[in-house]
């Protein structure tokens, strides 16, 4: 297999692993599970991972710099403490559908992320495109469909859902130095570290007190899926195809991602697709691309 077939096998598969977990999580949360209980054995099970492979591969890399140490910790608290206790919390009030449409918001972030803080054009195809973006989110958000009996809060689950993309899009923005620079098991044993000194205290007492001997071995399957394809498979194919891969091929696996989401929901039973929904991920989509797009360059005049 050459390299490019590797970049879209594991492009593909964090899509499906991620549009899995949507589906999947709602059996284990919030009746064995609390969702900031799954935040906790998560992080702390990718903690000890990413500590362990760090000091067997990469035992000398190390952080090095107040700059580089500070930003290290911002990336823990975007990119792992506040962004899995936000994408938990919002994905128990709300369907899976519209969790996974309302995680395509983060290539707008990205833009905008850039934009502030390394200094990138923003062109007015990109403007258009943040206020296209925008008023599909607010749509789905604000809208109730024939679920609003089952999730009453959805509303406020959206919101979370959309924050959490929000803070993963910055993530992705101050992370990027780092992962040049440093190994990516230093970068993320540093960030999964910060990350479960923010997360684990809100949801500690949830796994501690969880009546674990009642789960039914699917439960237990479901679980170890969110702690080792979720948390560490996902992650580690991410950055690793991040290196390789171009904004173009980028977007196209974004927009793969809650299309798989919609189908496993919708085979699984768990959710179902509305022609509204259709026309906010339309909304969506559109403003995404016109975000993706690259600013044409600047043609010098003929003298």
């Amino acid at each position: 297999m050459n390299n490019s077939l590797r970049v879209h096998a594991a492009l593909f598969t964090v899509s499906l692993i991620y549009a899995a977990n949507y589906s999947l999580s709602k059996d284990v949360m919030p009746h064995y599970l609390s969702p900031f209980g799954i935040v906790t054995l998560r992080v702390l099970s990718a903690t000890l991972f990413f500590a362990v492979a760090k000091y067997l591969v990469a035992p000398q890399d190390k952080i090095t710099g107040r700059a580089d140490n500070i930003r290290s910790i911002l990336c823990g608290i975007c990119g792992i403490g506040v962004n899995q206790l936000l994408f938990f919390k919002g994905l128990n009030l709300t369907s899976p559908i519209s969790a996974s449409l309302l995680q395509t918001f983060s290539p707008i972030v990205v833009v905008l992320a850039s934009a502030v803080l390394l200094s990138e054009k923003i062109t007015l195809p990109r403007v258009l495109g943040i206020g296209v973006g925008l008023a599909g989110a607010a749509l789905l958000i604000l809208g109730r469909d024939a679920h609003a009996a089952i999730y009453p809060q959805a509303g406020l689950g959206n919101l979370c859902i959309l924050a959490n993309a929000t803070v993963f899009g910055i993530y992705l923005v101050i992370v990027a130095p780092l992962m040049r620079k440093y190994h990516p098991f230093t970068v993320l044993g540093r960030s999964f570290l910060v990350g479960a000194i923010i997360a684990v205290p809100f949801g500690w007492h949830d796994a501690l007190t969880a009546d674990y001997a009642s789960f039914p071995p699917t439960i237990w399957a479901e679980i170890g899926f969110m702690i080792v394809f979720l948390t560490i498979i996902a992650y580690l194919l991410n950055n690793w195809a991040l290196k390789y891969a171009s904004p173009a091929l980028l977007g196209v696996y974004i927009y793969l991602q809650p299309v798989l989401a919609v189908l496993i929901a919708v085979s699984l039973g768990k959710d179902h697709f509305t022609w509204a929904k259709a026309g906010q991920a339309a909304l969506i989509f559109l403003g995404v691309w016109l975000v993706s797009r690259k600013p044409r360059p600047v043609t010098a005049a003929a003298e």
